[in-house]
């Protein structure tokens, strides 16, 4: 009997390019406290003052990336979702946005309408982080625990080292990697330095730096983003092969006045060009979809920054998406967490 669902979650996208439609996504994204990591009364007033500008800003960022079919987050995700759905043998496969819709509360109450008893749950995350895994996992529980669902949760965990990941990855990737090309970018989503300090559990270990991350230990590396996006930049061009000047790593999306990890990524295409870099491919390892961040973010205003600082092209890499060997992997992992609960 097919009765264990697998239930795939990414972050989520406005319903539509209208102002209002972003403004109630970026406040529901926003006012997460795993997001943003302040008292309700700071947290309240800060996303307050964000949503007087931001939501017009972001819905002609949307614009301009949005597909005749929708957002491309949720489009490229319906399309692992149905590409998961052949690969996966113990019953249906769901998706769910933790911002927007479909929501994790209305596929776990369809699923368990369905009879299901156990969920696979898969947060599309390769590293760890509180703003993407934490929050999913929580939510995941909050709606089983208040709906009194009689679900059984096991839990896909960060598969930044995983073989199969790193070897979808670099199977993605080559056909791009094959052009003439003088330096690629890895640029990871940012996150506040404050989200990494918090989870030290040794208190004194985390400080930023590239030695930092290469010698953490095993403790800290559990919970510590960037030293496992290092791990998975470090893995991937020693799978290609790629010398240590021909690539390296940078982060992106910064947000508001915080210390945010480094480098950054709009400081680095800058530096590259002036270094005489001509052809920049970046690729961006933590997002498993193309979505704002990587087509608006990087495909577009990155470009045009590149371009002004002296660059002449910048080749943005697709992400994996539904690449076969991106489903393939995919099943793997989730089924290794689906026997290992």
């Amino acid at each position: 009997m097919k009765d264990q669902a697998l239930l795939l979650v990414n972050l989520g996208s406005p319903a539509s390019t209208e102002v209002a439609d972003v403004r109630r996504y970026l406040n529901q994204f926003l006012m997460d406290p795993y997001v943003i990591d302040l008292p309700w009364p700071v947290r309240r007033l800060l996303v307050s003052l964000i949503l007087i500008k931001r939501p017009e800003q972001s819905a002609h960022a949307y614009a301009s990336i949005w597909w005749d079919e929708g957002s491309p987050l949720v489009v490229l995700s319906q399309r692992l979702q149905k590409a998961m759905g052949e690969a996966w043998l113990h019953g249906p496969v769901e998706l769910a946005m933790r911002y927007g819709e479909p929501s994790i509360e209305t596929q776990l109450l369809k699923l368990a309408g369905q009879g299901i008893k156990k969920v696979t749950l898969a947060p599309l995350y390769p590293q760890f982080a509180d703003s993407t895994v934490t929050t999913v996992v929580e939510e995941a529980r909050r709606v089983l625990r208040e709906r009194k669902l009689a679900v059984q949760l096991s839990i896909l965990e960060p598969f930044y080292d995983q073989p199969e990941y790193l070897d979808a990855l670099v199977a993605s990737a080559k056909p791009h990697l094959a052009q003439d090309f003088d330096h690629l970018l890895l640029s990871f989503h940012g996150l506040p330095e404050r989200h990494l300090r918090k989870l030290d559990v040794t208190g004194s270990h985390c400080c930023g730096s590239a030695n930092c991350c290469a010698t953490a230990p095993a403790e800290v590396l559990e919970h510590c983003y960037r030293a496992q996006c290092m791990h998975s930049a470090d893995a991937f061009a020693t799978q290609l092969g790629l010398p240590s000047d021909k690539w390296s790593v940078s982060f992106q999306s910064r947000l508001g006045r915080a210390k945010w990890i480094e480098p950054y990524t709009e400081q680095r295409l800058e530096a590259l060009a002036a270094q005489g870099v001509k052809k920049v491919l970046v690729m961006c390892p933590a997002f498993v979809a193309d979505c704002i961040e990587t087509l608006e973010e990087i495909g577009d205003r990155g470009a045009e920054l590149f371009r002004e600082a002296g660059g002449e092209e910048l080749v943005l890499v697709p992400c994996l998406n539904d690449h076969p060997d991106w489903v393939t992997a995919l099943n793997t992992l989730c089924e290794r967490a689906h026997v290992r609960a």
